[in-house]
């Protein structure tokens, strides 16, 4: 299990690039044609689920940055639970319909390797992510993964995309009351030609979709009741011992 924690978001809310055939409708539309700038905008605020999403265009990049703040009722022990499942993600990550270790350099640095489904008439892309996690020193501190795209780790295979960027740094933070706190900001490239509304309507949604998936997983009896041993020490509460 330990070397599936590298899998945590896979890239953990990094904004797959794959979806199915959408029509752009008139709020993506609007948000086509107002250019961002370089300060957070925010573009999804879910008051009922805690989840509020952002981006903004930076400088130099092609493609849109994230970030999310979420504070989700569950506990980080069993948002590692999910995430360490990495079997389980086409169940609620999006368009991810494959992924598997390459390597596991260490209990908390792994090289992996994940396939998005792409639109229709769109090649599929395949992502390499290096994947290091920081673990928690006091029961306040947040279990942190850094993931940073590594395309030359391995021969590209066509007719796949190979994706240049899927970066992302997630802070997860344990709260009183069997809450957990996700901050995350990342920047995600799928390489090769990719219509802008397509990657619009991604960069807005996939974020979100995730959390929300995240959620139900977090909150399955599966994971929330578990009792299998984990790799490591997780501090559930900042009161913990």
């Amino acid at each position: 299990m330990a070397r599936r924690f590298a899998f945590i978001l896979a890239s953990v809310l990094a904004c797959a690039v794959a979806m199915p055939v959408y029509a752009a409708g008139e709020d993506d539309l609007d948000e086509f044609q107002t250019k961002l700038g370089n300060q957070w905008v925010l573009v999804k605020n879910d008051t009922r689920r805690n989840i509020k999403t952002y981006a903004k265009q930076e400088d130099g990049k092609r493609f849109r940055s994230f970030k999310v703040d979420a504070v989700l009722d569950s506990t980080v022990e069993s948002g590692v639970r999910v995430l360490l499942d990495a079997e389980n993600y086409t169940k609620w990550y999006w368009e991810v319909f494959e992924s598997r270790m390459l390597k596991q350099v260490s209990p908390t640095e792994y090289y992996l390797y994940l396939k998005h489904r792409a639109p229709v008439s769109l090649p599929d892309r395949d992502v390499i992510l290096h994947a290091t996690v920081e673990l928690q020193k006091k029961p306040s501190d947040p279990i942190t993964l850094r993931v940073k795209a590594a395309p030359d780790y391995i021969p590209e295979a066509p007719p796949l995309i190979r994706m240049p960027a899927e970066d992302m740094v997630a802070h997860f933070t344990p709260l009183p009351n069997n809450q957990v706190r996700i901050e995350a900001e990342g920047y995600v490239d799928p390489g090769g030609r990719v219509p802008t509304w397509a990657n619009n309507y991604i960069q807005r949604n996939a974020p979100y979709s995730i959390l929300v998936g995240l959620l139900r997983m977090m909150t399955n009896e599966s994971y929330r009741k578990a009792k299998t041993p984990l790799p490591f020490k997780v501090y559930n509460s900042p009161t913990d011992n």
